[in-house]
């Protein structure tokens, strides 16, 4: 997976971008923003609940979370894991 490729795709879509890098158990719960987002797995296994409704995204699949949707992002799995993110630029 080529992040300077997804950071180029992003930037041209709108999007700034950013790393994370989660142990095993991380949970950033409930969170809102007041723009859109995107997130994509790079490594690992997470699982992205978005107003109630969970779902696992693969490694490489982008997931678009809408401006002020309550959303929760956790690691459940046994390692560290690598996702990328990236807010709309207003």
């Amino acid at each position: 997976m080529n992040s300077e490729e997804i950071r180029q795709d992003w930037q041209e879509r709108g999007f700034s971008f950013g790393v994370f890098r989660d142990p095993p158990g991380r949970v950033w719960a409930d969170f809102t923003h007041q723009t859109d987002e995107l997130v994509l797995l790079a490594e690992g296994e997470v699982e992205i609940e978005i107003e109630g409704k969970a779902r696992r995204p693969q490694i490489g699949e982008e997931v678009f979370i809408q401006a002020k949707a309550q959303h929760t992002v956790r690691n459940i799995g046994y390692r560290q894991n690598v996702w990328f993110y990236g807010y709309r630029v207003v």
